[in-house]
């Protein structure tokens, strides 16, 4: 088969393409290398693959000749407040909205990303999708009017589409925003990790490779909207005593304000997508937590 995955030099896109390329596809990318983060990293993540520099805002795509279109590109992060903001309509709703229009004109099924930010604070634990959306951010409300355009391109297009709701993913080439990359690597480096918060925030985290597997095997799922969260939920505090067994070092912690917009509790109602494809997260945190240290730490030792 031949896939188009868009974000394919970012954290779970590489692995997306990696895992698809394994499986002897034709797999070809796209991705604006954006300076949200160090765009070296989105170079070594994009090594050995077919990645093609787009902005997905401004260009006109054909997938002509494609099977299907993995569409993993969008911006990133809870601090999506400010001047930020029209960041987050350009390279989520406006690139979301170029690809499901090329997706109608070629005819083919899109297996795109949304998230868990999309709930908030919501009202019920664990989530299902059936719970009012009410984000807490302007990255939640993208997500959610992506998914308000994945409906209305459904109805009046045809379009044939499946939304993953991730659950706080985690893993080796994570985000170095993110809370575990930057933990991971804080004690492999033996440096001091500011965590927001007190620390009794909670997620559903969720093992990138486990994440893979959902995205790959959702292309034979009904078209709709999906959770993909990890089984156990843990407290941060929980997660950096198991990465302290694990590493067999301390992490020295100074906590910091919480971060405004971002949620105090994830935790994945996984019933649909269990009944749809038969797919459940199977990496438990200490696992995954190993291989995320592995890879961090081993980065450390090369540098």
């Amino acid at each position: 088969m031949r896939y188009a995955v868009t974000g394919a030099a970012g954290f779970i896109g590489s692995h997306l393409a990696d895992a698809l390329a394994a499986d002897e596809h034709d797999v070809v990318g796209f991705d604006s290398f954006t300076d949200y983060y160090d765009p070296a990293l989105k170079e070594e993540n994009a090594r050995g693959l077919d990645v093609r520099r787009v902005d997905l805002g401004e260009a006109v795509l054909d997938f002509d000749g494609f099977d299907a279109v993995f569409h993993l590109a969008g911006q990133p992060g809870a601090r999506s407040f400010g001047h930020v903001f029209p960041d987050y309509l350009w390279r989520n709703m406006l690139a979301t909205q170029r690809v499901f229009e090329a997706a109608v004109d070629a005819e083919i099924p899109v297996v795109w990303a949304s998230s868990s930010s999309v709930y908030g604070d919501a009202e019920t634990y664990p989530t299902s999708e059936d719970v009012q959306p009410r984000p807490n951010n302007p990255y939640g409300v993208t997500k959610l009017s992506c998914e308000h355009l994945h409906d209305t391109y459904e109805r009046l297009f045809g379009l044939r589409a499946v939304a993953l709701r991730y659950f706080t993913v985690y893993g080796p080439r994570q985000r170095p925003d993110m809370a575990f990359a930057r933990m991971v690597a804080a004690a492999a480096r033996d440096e001091e990790f500011e965590l927001y918060g007190d620390g009794s925030q909670s997620r559903s985290f969720t093992y990138v490779a486990d994440v893979v597997d959902a995205t790959i095997r959702a292309l034979t799922a009904p078209p709709g909207i999906y959770n993909v969260g990890g089984g156990d939920e843990y407290t941060m505090r929980d997660a950096l005593a198991l990465l302290e067994e694990v590493a067999r070092r301390p992490v020295r912690v100074r906590y910091g304000p919480a971060q405004t917009g971002d949620n105090h509790r994830t935790k994945a109602d996984t019933t649909r997508i269990e009944q749809a494809i038969g797919w459940s997260a199977t990496t438990s945190l200490r696992e995954g937590l190993e291989a995320h240290w592995s890879w961090a730490s081993a980065r450390v030792a090369d540098a």
